[in-house]
């Protein structure tokens, strides 16, 4: 019933193909033997998430002469089902779109809410489009193949998710941590199912990031200007947002905005994960302050963040805070003070 046509392509990388990509064509065909399903297998890891990677999904539905009715099938994690995901809103204006992560990362966060799109080399995430998929497959099973850096990269918005929105969760995280990402199956289904229950209620209420929805950027400021710096791939999603929570958290507590408790508490379980705390030895702060100077969430050039305030569990976007103390946090976290 999600694929309204009859032509489908899957879209996955070269690590997932061998192991997913006849299983799913098989399930496909099963269902409907007149599906005409078709695959474009593209290099695997952040660094290829850009414009001309992506191309090579539209050329491969323009050679099969694929119509409006198609539908393209994101089956991989986060670089995958936001590369699929933008290749289906923009080929003919919009095809159909479904969801089948294979990762952590992409089970509880990226695949849920419809942000969809590549990397530029001055910023990531910065050519997209906000596009729903029809629906979202999700099956944990396929987590067994996934290794454990992999796991602990997805582990890192299941904390973001507790620190802004449920701070049963962060608690329930300290005490199941350790089993979470040792790919425990009930962990891991409570915690899938929990990331994608809050995500889906903050998107219901703002699903093009006017107000609520961003909230789910915590870290993500200070985590996008490491995976740039460092170069795209060079550091995993969620190592990066490690950092950027760990960033935010100091930075709150310096601001008078959170205890000492909850800032300890915060690093404390990102360190857990064995993810970075710390961007790379040799970033400065003006690295930093030039690469969030790009970031969608500011307005008329003001810097915008998602910090941490009051109780566990609560947070706000604002530029109202001491440049000062932004300052007194990235001296703290730069080894090279430039």
């Amino acid at each position: 019933k999600h694929i309204p046509g009859k032509q489908v392509l899957i879209v996955t990388n070269e690590t997932l193909a061998p192991i997913y990509l006849d299983k799913l064509r098989e399930v496909l065909v099963a269902s409907d033997p007149s599906l005409q399903v078709e695959s474009v297998v593209l290099p695997d890891g952040e660094q290829y998430k850009s414009i001309q990677v992506l191309e090579k999904v539209w050329d491969r539905a323009m050679e099969l002469r694929f119509n409006r009715k198609s539908t393209f099938v994101a089956l991989g994690g986060g670089v995958i089902g936001d590369m699929t995901g933008y290749a289906a809103a923009s080929f003919q204006r919009g095809v159909h779109f479904i969801q089948v992560p294979t990762t952590v990362m992409a089970m509880v966060d990226s695949s849920v809410g419809g942000k969809t799109g590549v990397n530029h080399p001055l910023g990531k995430n910065m050519i997209g489009a906000f596009y729903q998929p029809n629906c979202v497959l999700i099956d944990t099973l396929a987590l067994k193949t996934l290794p454990k850096r992999e796991t602990a990269s997805g582990v890192s918005e299941v904390i973001k998710y507790g620190l802004i929105w449920d701070a049963d969760l962060f608690q329930w995280l300290e005490s199941n941590i350790e089993a979470l990402v040792g790919g425990d199956a009930d962990a891991v289904a409570l915690a899938v199912e929990r990331s994608c229950r809050i995500k889906a209620e903050v998107v219901a209420q703002d699903e093009r990031e006017s107000g609520i929805r961003a909230f789910l950027n915590l870290g993500h400021t200070f985590g996008h200007a490491v995976e740039t710096f460092s170069g795209y791939g060079t550091y995993l999603h969620g190592e990066a947002i490690g950092v950027g929570l760990s960033m935010a958290a100091d930075l709150s507590e310096r601001l008078g905005w959170i205890s000492s408790d909850i800032k300890e508490r915060t690093i404390a379980l990102v360190k857990r994960c064995e993810l970075p705390t710390e961007p790379p030895e040799s970033m400065t702060p003006d690295d930093f302050l030039e690469l969030m100077a790009v970031d969608k969430k500011n307005v008329d050039g003001n810097l915008r963040l998602v910090l941490l305030k009051g109780e566990l569990g609560t947070c706000l976007v604002t530029s109202d805070f001491e440049n000062a103390k932004l300052m007194d946090t990235l001296n703290e976290y730069c080894t090279s003070l430039g």
